[in-house]
């Protein structure tokens, strides 16, 4: 059986940012230095190398090539040991894919209406999310002590997709879109290509402009961004943006900020519908209208590939708390959406058998 890891931070030692390779150790994305052998990596790990048994990309590495083996870009190291037998192992499932990004994690968090950067950073810890969002704003980076936001985000933990916030124009949501590409290919974060867009339509209900959406979507694609793009749950819409190259199209549950969940989850199926027809795989996440652990569960219940949320956490009365909550929510619903729900009936149906049912006692009479 598998053990599972939580290692990958030890990289972050002694290497600079730009000399490393991307690896997958036990399912988790780690970086480590060029020309890495299989033996550095596990005296790294502190790992005994005669109670362990090591496959890259599905072979056997015996343990007498350990320190022959240099790591490749790409190699998918599993490291197992003996545990006690009857135990059981979590369901396989596939990992998240948004365009050339692989994640474990279905939920995405936000930064924003935190009460501190850091209970921002405990509960982007908690959810154990691997993306988390911040919008290109002057009002966003920095606290009023001056401190900047990334200081509080691990770059080398999470990917951090920037988004355009606040934007009602499409010239608007191009210029942040540019500027944010800016600042994390100077931060050398692998978020640098990708933008979460948002082109608003109105300051009461934050719904997305439809058509200046579909206008920025063209732009930014046109410029090399993988857009990921907030809607409106109509589907036509969706399957436009989808056709105007959008990495991920992420339908709204309901209005930003507003708690209500999922309004509409017959359009939410039909979206799903219409844009997994030719490519299953493609990512529909639902953005905004979370409130709680329930709404997350419903969204990956119907099939939706994550959920990418905000208030819902950062507001709550215990946000760490509600952080936890959220990552459990979205495991349950996975794995209910795999497992296969059973069919709604209008009357009952008996779970028990009804061969040999003791005869009812009927009293006699006279």
């Amino acid at each position: 059986m598998t053990e599972p890891f939580s290692h990958c931070q030890y990289l972050n030692q002694g290497a600079e940012p730009a000399a490393r390779i991307i690896i997958w150790l036990n399912g988790e994305r780690t970086e480590v230095p060029p020309g890495e052998t299989l033996a550095r990596l596990l005296a790294r790990l502190e790992l005994d190398p005669r109670r362990i048994a090591v496959e890259i990309n599905q072979e056997l590495v015996p343990r007498s090539q350990h320190a022959h083996y240099v790591l490749q870009p790409g190699d998918r190291v599993e490291i197992v040991t003996l545990v006690g037998g009857g135990e059981l192992t979590e369901p396989e499932d596939q990992p998240l894919i948004i365009g050339k990004f692989r994640f474990r994690s279905r939920l995405i968090l936000g930064s924003g209406k935190y009460p501190s950067f850091e209970i921002m950073q405990q509960c982007h810890e908690a959810s154990g999310c691997e993306i988390v969002t911040v919008a290109v704003r002057r009002e966003r980076l920095f606290d009023k002590q001056g401190r900047n936001i990334l200081d509080f985000i691990d770059p080398n933990k999470y990917t951090i997709l920037p988004n355009t916030a606040g934007c009602y124009t499409v010239e608007d949501a191009v210029r942040h879109a540019r500027l944010g590409r800016e600042i994390l290919q100077g931060y050398g974060n692998p978020g640098a290509d990708w933008v979460k867009l948002e082109v608003l339509g109105d300051p009461k209900t934050l719904l997305p402009d439809p058509i200046a959406t579909l206008q920025a979507t063209e732009r930014l694609v046109a410029e090399g961004f993988h857009v990921l793009v907030y809607t409106t749950d109509d589907p036509i819409l969706a399957r436009r943006l989808q056709q105007a190259g959008a990495t991920s199209v992420m339908p709204a549950g309901s209005p930003i900020g507003s708690g209500q969940g999922i309004l509409n989850p017959n359009n939410i199926r039909i979206i799903l519908e219409y844009l997994k027809e030719n490519d299953p795989n493609y990512p529909v996440i639902v953005d905004a209208g979370v409130g709680t652990a329930s709404d997350v569960t419903i969204a990956m219940e119907l099939g939706c590939d994550g959920v990418l949320l905000n208030t819902g956490v950062a507001q709550a009365k215990d946000p760490v708390r509600m952080a936890w909550a959220m990552r459990w929510a979205w495991q349950a619903g996975r794995q209910a959406y795999l497992a296969g729900r059973i069919p709604k009936r209008l009357y009952a149906s008996a779970s028990s058998p009804i061969e040999g049912l003791i005869e009812p006692y009927r009293p006699q009479t006279s």
